[in-house]
């Protein structure tokens, strides 16, 4: 891979897993509501699940798709349904882990990897990143490395989304405001669908 080719994969995994979509605001939301070192399993679960995803398009999930149409559908209703529970959940969620108790958990490790399944920006993240910067000539050495470049990009730029609601903790530890924040949360992490399931 040439230099200019894989500074052009380096900022399309930047950009790609630093904007917003469904595990960004989950990620701020599960900041806000459990700390940071609470959420480092949902963090790792992405990155973890995002990689696996990325391996199973490169070596050839991404054409069982595209020959399949009703399997792509099928996989855009059932991500956006599940899509639409968790923007619930983090909309009805009304106070900081302290006075909720047992009753309220970040997102597992593996809970998380298996959301990148059916999170349609992941899909999305995937198939393009494969289609770009995969290479016919070596197949296998272009899908590890396409992966091994978001392993290493990813983690960082979920982080700051965590980060940056760690520190709207003590803003947000007025009920009301919380309880607003979550519902903005759940709202966008609801709206977030829609480009994905065009």
């Amino acid at each position: 891979m040439s230099a200019d080719v894989f500074l052009a994969l380096f900022t399309f995994a930047f950009v790609s897993s630093v904007t917003p979509g469904p595990n960004n605001f989950m990620l701020l939301a599960s900041g806000v509501n459990f700390g940071f070192r609470r959420t480092i399993p949902h963090m790792l679960g992405i990155g973890a699940g995002f990689v696996a995803l990325l391996f199973a398009v490169g070596l050839g999930l991404g054409a069982l798709l595209t020959a399949y149409p009703h399997l792509h559908l099928a996989l855009k209703i059932a991500g956006g349904a599940y899509l639409l529970y968790l923007a619930w959940r983090i909309a009805m969620s009304r106070s900081v882990e302290a006075e909720k108790g047992a009753a309220a958990r970040p997102m597992t490790f593996l809970e998380a990897t298996a959301f990148q399944w059916v999170n349609p920006k992941a899909w999305v993240m995937a198939v393009t990143a494969m289609a770009l910067y995969s290479s016919a000539d070596q197949p296998f050495g272009s899908v590890v490395l396409v992966a091994l470049i978001f392993g290493i990009v990813n983690l960082p730029c979920v982080s700051s989304w965590t980060a940056f609601g760690t520190a709207l903790r003590g803003f947000l530890s007025d009920p009301v405001r919380l309880k607003w924040f979550n519902i903005a949360m759940g709202l966008l992490l609801a709206a977030s669908i829609w480009p994905m399931l065009r």
